[in-house]
């Protein structure tokens, strides 16, 4: 698949944006900015653009990038440059997955389910709702033979146009609306602003709810004015967006039913065009800013949740909600998703894990 069918394609399936007219070197393709310029160094022999779509820096994200430019750096002193997007490439995922693929982009972080529009249905295995049990059978999960054999498939896939140098995560999402859910009964006949993928709508559905789109940017407005009954999203996101202060988002219900994959991914072919010592570093950078993204998101967890208590939000714990009731409607779409694409190795794997 050419990069720029690969971009239409991108670009169709996640809905974003056209970019705006970025200038470009002649040489390399890749965007040139202020930061670039104060960053590079004359001793580099390689320059790297490295985004998120995330414009907070607190957010977990702007730490794992940052960590990746000061390991990447040290590691070989100096001989690689690393410029730092954060929202400044791009706010929506679908104009840095186009940046990536026409090479404007080095690296970038991005959640899987665009893959699904450009021949990748297997990826959409990550919006399935309980596939994990916690952050500790995710990582299990995503460390182990599962994540090796998805980094297999998405390469394969995409014809090594996309290559998994880390998997981050935003957290594990929760429902919060104008009511407590404390188990599927709870969500019937409520319209909860969901994420686009058909097998977490069909979730939603099968719990007698309604899955609205809301645009993200809209949703506070949707929230407030009682244009959806709630959301569900994890308490970093929706705490910095204040959804937690709107009539029909303060009561927040720990369902966890959704502990969340972000991809940080390299253009395989580009990879494959460097030395062994210039891969080295940057999967020694690539490690070391995944671990510090996940640490950041753990540990923001609290944080965000404090902050919605302390803010009025009403918590129902997870302790006090049914999950069984909520896995067994999500089991059997598992299951069903595994059939239709082939996945019941690897989901086989994700449920060893847990044990």
């Amino acid at each position: 698949m050419t990069a720029a069918v690969l971009s239409a394609a991108v670009l169709a399936g996640c809905g974003g944006n056209s970019p705006g007219t970025q200038s470009q070197s002649e040489n390399t393709g890749a965007v040139q900015t202020e930061d670039a310029a104060a960053t590079g160094s004359a001793e580099a022999e390689l320059s790297l653009i490295i985004a998120s779509n995330a414009t907070d820096l607190t957010n977990p994200y702007s730490y794992g990038l940052d960590k990746f430019k000061e390991v990447a750096e040290e590691v070989s002193g100096g001989k690689i440059a690393v410029t730092v997007h954060k929202g400044t490439l791009g706010e929506n995922e679908s104009e840095l997955v186009e940046k990536l693929t026409m090479g404007a982009a080095d690296m970038i972080v991005s959640s899987p389910g665009f893959m699904t529009a450009i021949g990748v249905p297997e990826i959409d295995i990550f919006s399935l709702e309980y596939l994990f049990d916690s952050f500790d059978h995710w990582e299990n999960s995503l460390d182990g033979d599962f994540g090796e054999a998805m980094k297999e498939i998405v390469k394969e896939k995409t014809g090594n146009q996309f290559r998994v140098m880390g998997y981050w995560t935003s957290s594990v999402r929760d429902v919060y609306a104008k009511q407590a859910v404390a188990g599927p009964q709870d969500l019937k006949g409520l319209s909860i602003r969901t994420q686009s993928s058909a097998v977490q709508q069909d979730f939603f559905k099968n719990c007698g709810a309604i899955p609205t789109t809301v645009a993200w940017g809209e949703l506070y407005q949707a929230l407030q004015q009682g244009v959806v009954d709630g959301a569900e999203n994890d308490y970093t996101n929706l705490t910095l967006k204040e959804h937690h202060k709107t009539p029909n988002g303060m009561y927040i219900s720990e369902t966890h039913h959704d502990y969340t994959t972000r991809l940080f991914l390299m253009d395989g072919n580009k990879y494959d065009q460097l030395t062994e010592e210039q891969k080295g570093w940057i999967e020694a950078a690539a490690e070391a800013a995944t671990k510090e993204e996940r640490e950041i998101t753990y540990r923001m967890f609290e944080e965000s949740k404090q902050k919605a208590i302390a803010d009025g939000a009403v918590i129902t714990e997870h302790a006090n909600i049914d999950i069984d009731a909520f896995k067994t409607i999500a089991i059997p779409i598992q299951d069903n998703f595994a059939k239709t694409n082939g996945m019941e190795e690897q989901l086989n794997m994700i449920r060893n894990a847990a044990k």
